[in-house]
């Protein structure tokens, strides 16, 4: 057993990754510092690419072309900055260019990280006007009307809430990652919070778990 203690131990790996020479680097360096530091991101990556898809087999094809792309320019990356917004960069480019190239949207839904979106329903925006009982009235919604109001988002909006409710993501990164000016990624996450809320909304009117009248006008306004 190593008789360094943890904190030793995790700067020993850390800071080589801000130190590197890349005009001396070597190719066979690069690329077993690709390994090292991108693809502990693989799991995330691909949880982004099934809620963005919807599709396990199109996941997997957005997350390798991901990484053949990064790989292939991982030489511009500037070691000690955040490779995973950088990385999450070229698979929402990916799959924004994919899809308008394909204009269609995934039709397959998939059960997996529905916990994601089941917190975010349940989150209190102060700025939607719906009250706190209501907030958790919709946290009770099944989840089948929770993915069916995420699906019924128009794709630049759910791309934003996901990117920024679900990932963390600030508006500069994400403005990076759609190739947006971020007053249009403030824009699309408003509206497209406020449209999932209506959504939801209704569905739980129709479900009798808020009144017919609940919070009708806050809600839309």
């Amino acid at each position: 057993m190593s008789e360094n203690p943890p904190e030793q131990e995790l700067t020993d790996v850390v800071e080589p990754t801000s130190e590197v020479d890349l005009d001396a680097e070597t190719p066979q360096e690069r690329a077993a510092r690709f390994e090292r530091d991108a693809m502990p991101l693989l799991d995330q990556l691909y949880a982004g690419a099934l809620r963005m898809t919807h599709n396990a087999a199109d996941a997997e094809d957005l997350v390798q072309d991901t990484y053949a792309k990064a790989f292939s320019s991982f030489h511009q990356f500037k070691p000690g900055t955040n490779l995973r917004a950088w990385m999450y960069r070229i698979l929402t480019n990916n799959f924004i260019n994919n899809y308008r190239k394909a204009q269609r949207r995934p039709q397959e839904s998939s059960s997996e990280g529905i916990e994601d979106w089941q917190l975010y329903a349940a989150e209190q925006h102060t700025s939607t006007g719906l009250r706190s009982a209501e907030m958790e009235a919709l946290d009770s919604l099944p989840d089948d009307d929770i993915k069916r109001a995420l699906s019924d988002l128009p794709e630049d909006f759910r791309l934003a809430v996901y990117l920024a409710d679900v990932e963390g993501f600030a508006y500069k990164e994400i403005a990076e990652m759609m190739n947006t000016p971020i007053g249009t990624v403030m824009s699309r996450l408003h509206r497209g919070r406020k449209a999932l809320q209506v959504s939801l909304a209704d569905y739980a009117r129709d479900r009798g778990i808020l009144p017919a009248d609940s919070g009708k006008e806050a809600v839309r306004s």
